[in-house]
């Protein structure tokens, strides 16, 4: 099983970087999904078991045991994927697993060469994060999961949604920063919805100014909101610190709807021939 280390990831990272091209980090929760995606270039997937929500035809949704099924998913992903990262998304604040190294061995077993704090209490409003924080299960317990990968020189992405939270990821030697700045638009499940491309902007240049007081070195790759085509990127790295874009909607729903339905309507025009 091809597994990349931290250098590794990164040194790729650095080399697109340097040729100007964008960085992809493509949402994949199915083994065709995962395939066309490195097909169409991507740089590395990430595994989020919310993923399955979006292939159930469903609103992007946290369903059932999280840890468990994004695990579950890395089998299919990795039988047919092999030459980029698989980046696995972990649900930090999990009661049943409050053993973070033991989880992370569970992930890196599984074939993730890296991590992300995903599902991520980061995007879910301040009474929501004061509560399990108060019970030890906030976002205190993300930002202990990012350092513990980076003490063991595990790869790593970090959800964040406001400069506090960049400040504590940087802190904490997260490798890239991702600025969410909230539910995805578009398709037919999309959240409608929300800021504009320059309220997200201005909110992502803030949340990069904030990680790079901390340090200099940290990578940031764009996701969510408005920003969900290929042209809402390019606005993005023209005017932030942005060198990609992670795409979980972006890349395995809003092109399937759009697939699916021109198929299905192309094979549907084809009429009969005329009887004589």
């Amino acid at each position: 099983m091809r597994m990349f280390d931290r250098a590794e990831i990164l040194s790729r990272i650095q080399g697109q970087v340097a040729e100007r091209r964008a960085i992809l980090a493509a949402g994949s929760s199915c083994g065709l999904v995962a395939k066309c995606a490195v097909l169409g270039g991507a740089d590395m997937l990430v595994v989020y078991s919310t993923g399955l929500s979006r292939l159930m035809g469903l609103p992007t949704s946290r369903i059932g045991d999280s840890n468990a099924r994004t695990l579950e998913l890395a089998a299919e992903i990795r039988n047919v994927v092999c030459s980029v990262p698989v980046v696995g998304g972990i649900e930090a604040w999990d009661p049943l697993r409050l053993d973070l190294d033991a989880l992370l061995d569970k992930f890196w077993a599984a074939g993730f060469s890296g991590v992300i704090n995903y599902p991520t209490i980061s995007t879910m409003g301040d009474n929501w994060r004061d509560r399990r924080g108060r019970v030890g299960l906030g976002f205190e317990r993300e930002v202990e999961l990012i350092a513990l990968a980076r003490k063991r020189n595990i790869f790593s992405l970090a959800y964040v949604a406001s400069p506090q939270d960049a400040k504590a990821m940087a802190s904490a030697g997260a490798d890239c920063i991702v600025p969410h700045v909230g539910a995805t638009r578009g398709g037919l499940v999309g959240h409608e919805d929300g800021q504009s491309i320059k309220e997200a902007i201005q909110r992502i240049n803030e949340i990069n100014a904030a990680a790079r007081t901390v340090r200099s070195d940290v990578l940031s790759l764009c996701h969510g909101g408005a920003i969900a085509e290929p042209e809402d990127t390019n606005e993005v790295y023209r005017t932030t610190e942005c060198v990609g874009f992670v795409g979980a909607s972006s890349i395995e729903r809003i092109p399937i709807e759009r697939a699916v339905k021109t198929a299905a309507a192309e094979f549907k025009a084809v009429p009969l021939p005329q009887t004589h």
